[in-house]
């Protein structure tokens, strides 16, 4: 017998976001499968070694791949979020990113790509060698066409998985925002080599929390983020929207700004107090880590591992908002 994972307070928060069919699952087992889901990512255990508790693993396997492709994690975040937006519980006044890697699982790869969608991207890419070379009958008669095919289709394929080549292996990297209550805003997930600078702004395009009446509020007061996205276009971005950027300068910056003289501009300095504030998303990553299917990437689709970060992160605000709520 095994622990139970959510508490009934826990589970009147994620009922309602759960379909129900006219031919789908019993209303008194959607908790059980639910359960199973969180043990699953929880434990980082192979869906075989499920709990029987939870019912059979490729019943709770089918109703997770249901759950992910219909968004049910992603709404559940949003809904949570929007809920504690409804009780005031939301504060936008500082808001947190930075990202993490993660080791992928050799189980993680091997993804499997439909052939129609291998061969559009390959004919795509193939478009866009042919049109670089300049004779593109040498490597034909050379007989290395074919072994060129093989790479590319091998690159298409983990471009799809988003698992990154570097010193450590494959890795993922998840790009996040968080609150001043080290609770999680807005996810991203990308290969293990991408730069962090680029994903600044599609991160803070993802913070969305609906309010009960007008649009979803966007735009938070302050941003905080370290050294690396210290670059002129996320300055500019958090300028054209008023919103006030806790970043420091890089030295290198700084003194190519210094080279310039008056033609370099202003100084660039940032609010020191507000800036130690950022240990908030240091902290919401160890709790992320905190369970074993998150730190370690052992799904092959990244469909799959997002519908994790969204539970995980689903359950951090389910746990304030029980503590919270009267």
């Amino acid at each position: 017998m095994t622990r139970r994972q959510l508490t009934h307070a826990q589970w009147k928060f994620i009922e309602p976001y759960l379909p129900i069919g006219g031919y789908g699952p019993y209303p008194e087992r959607l908790r059980e499968q639910f359960e199973g889901v969180i043990w699953r990512f929880r434990s980082s255990g192979q869906w075989r070694e499920m709990p029987a508790e939870s019912g059979p693993w490729s019943t709770v396997y089918g109703r997770f791949r249901v759950w992910r492709d219909a968004g049910v994690f992603t709404a559940l975040l949003e809904g949570l979020i929007a809920q504690a937006a409804r009780a005031e519980q939301t504060d936008l006044s500082l808001v947190s990113v930075d990202s993490t890697t993660v080791r992928a699982h050799h189980d993680a790869a091997g993804l499997r790509v439909s052939k129609h969608l291998m061969s559009a991207l390959e004919e795509a890419v193939q478009e866009q060698e042919t049109a670089r070379q300049k004779g593109g009958g040498t490597e034909k008669q050379n007989g290395q066409a074919e072994r060129r095919s093989v790479r590319r289709r091998r690159k298409l394929r983990l471009k799809q998985a988003l698992p990154g080549r570097s010193r450590g292996g494959l890795t993922s990297k998840i790009h996040l925002a968080a609150d001043r209550r080290c609770r999680p805003l807005a996810f991203i997930l990308t290969a293990g080599q991408a730069a962090d600078s680029p994903q600044f702004i599609p991160v803070l395009e993802k913070v969305r929390v609906r309010l009960p009446v007008g649009r979803p509020r966007t735009r938070p007061g302050a941003v905080a983020g370290d050294k690396a996205y210290s670059s002129r276009g996320n300055r500019s971005y958090l300028r054209k929207r008023n919103i006030k950027a806790v970043i420091p300068e890089k030295k290198d910056q700084a003194a190519n700004r210094k080279k310039k003289g008056s033609r370099g501009g202003r100084p660039i300095s940032h609010d020191a107090d507000l800036y130690k504030e950022r240990n908030t998303v240091e902290r919401l990553i160890n709790k992320l880590k905190a369970w074993r299917g998150i730190a370690t990437r052992y799904d092959k689709t990244p469909a799959s591992y997002l519908a994790g970060l969204h539970l995980r992160g689903a359950m951090i605000w389910i746990k304030d908002l029980v503590r919270t709520t009267p």
